[in-house]
């Protein structure tokens, strides 16, 4: 197990130098899952909830929070985004109802992704528990995790 980066020598709080990695290419993708009522879910998937269109929205704000991770996480640097896709998956009631949200972020540059993925997942599940708490305030936001990481010199990190 490696130390954590993020403290020095003395243990203080710090932001990580990069400026001497390498810049290469960087991608992440993460995942959550928002659980919650059929009949919101049908609502959100019919597009006749009262605050228009959930997932749509719920896509943007993911992009956006993307786009402010380092503005949000004290430690983060801010990264030059390539992409970020916000992409959400239905799950039946035998599933359990809900929205699955997966998040793929790339740039390249000297450092990685993997906050802008995971924060953008939470973003994008957040708006659709603000969109809809009027009909479900018993939502629950599960499950986040990052699924891959790839590019940098710690390798490629995939969940099996």
């Amino acid at each position: 197990m490696t130390s954590l980066t993020h403290f020095d020598e003395q243990g203080q709080a710090h932001m990580v130098d990069v400026g001497d990695k390498a810049s290469t290419r960087r991608i992440a993708v993460a995942q959550g899952t928002i659980l919650m009522e059929a009949a919101t879910l049908e609502l959100i998937l019919s597009g006749s909830a009262k605050k228009g269109d959930v997932l749509g929205i719920a896509r943007i704000a993911g992009i956006q929070g993307a786009k402010k991770t380092s503005d949000l996480i004290p430690l983060c640097h801010p990264i030059a985004l390539t992409r970020v896709a916000v992409d959400f998956e239905p799950l039946s009631a035998a599933e359990s109802p809900g929205v699955r949200c997966t998040a793929r972020t790339e740039c390249t540059g000297p450092t990685g992704v993997e906050m802008e993925a995971l924060t953008a997942v939470q973003v994008a599940l957040l708006t659709i528990y603000d969109m809809c708490k009027a009909v479900d305030r018993g939502m629950t936001i599960t499950d986040v995790r990052l699924l891959e990481k790839r590019g940098g010199k710690s390798g490629d990190f995939v969940v099996a």
